[in-house]
């Protein structure tokens, strides 16, 4: 809540005072609703995998969640016939497959309709930042989409965590650097979604997935080198699979444009 409540407020002064891009205004009620439901299924999105990781351990969940290319291309087929190269498609294989071995049915029952919001909502944000006759450029659709999704957050944030205010109180005065902690994460959140945004426009929502993956991996290999985290040889060999993918994929996206 506090990530899309900085992304609102900064989106706001950097059209309205600061006047980086001119502000666009919603043209009809049809590109309204398809920017609500992006900010309801990014909600769903981010609800989902946290309730999710109260029952099932984070190996699982990254497990499901490197399946969200697979549903990223189904989706973006489904939704706007898009179709990449078979090659393309086999690439995947390996971006989906490589990452923690560990898996359990369970865990992927729990998981998936975050997987699965994750990659509708990367095909929908394509298609309003790209689609002719309602194209929105990132930081438009940042300071619309934003406060529906903080509106939506709201009951959620209570009903999951209903002592959050408490608890944010009681950390706030007891750690002094907190609130400026919680400041930078929260600016560093609205850097990351507009680039996700920007990535999208200018690459593919299965672009990003896949990238999505190899980021997975590169902060596997950060949290070894800085906190010295175990990890297993099946587990190196799952996130090298992961990275040739990923560099297979960009590859056959460069041969079959």
């Amino acid at each position: 809540m506090c990530h899309m409540s900085a992304c609102a407020f900064l989106s706001y002064v950097s059209i309205v005072v600061l006047k980086v891009v001119p502000l666009q205004r919603v043209k009809s009620r049809a590109q309204f609703l398809k920017i609500a439901t992006l900010s309801l299924v990014f909600c769903g999105s981010v609800v989902g995998g946290n309730v999710s990781l109260r029952y099932l351990p984070v190996s699982f969940n990254q497990a499901v969640g490197a399946t969200t290319p697979f549903f990223t291309a189904l989706f973006a087929y489904l939704m706007t016939f898009k179709r990449e190269a078979w090659v393309t498609y086999g690439c995947l294989v390996p971006v989906v497959g490589g990452g923690e071995p560990s898996f359990h049915l369970f865990g992927f029952i729990m998981c998936i309709s975050a997987t699965a919001a994750r990659a509708f909502k990367s095909v929908l944000q394509g298609i309003l930042l790209s689609s002719e006759g309602e194209k929105l450029n990132s930081m438009n659709l940042m300071l619309y989409m934003s406060p529906i999704a903080v509106l939506a957050l709201i009951p959620a944030a209570f009903t999951l965590e209903p002592n959050v205010l408490e608890v944010f109180v009681s950390l706030g005065n007891e750690h002094k650097f907190m609130w400026i902690l919680l400041l930078l994460n929260s600016t560093l959140a609205y850097s990351a979604n507009l680039t996700n945004f920007l990535v999208t426009k200018h690459t593919s929502a299965l672009t990003l997935q896949v990238l999505g993956n190899a980021k997975g991996a590169v902060a596997v290999v950060i949290s070894i080198l800085l906190f010295r985290n175990p990890v297993t040889v099946i587990g190196i060999g799952g996130y090298t699979m992961t990275v040739l993918g990923v560099v297979a994929y960009g590859e056959t996206k460069r041969r079959y444009k």
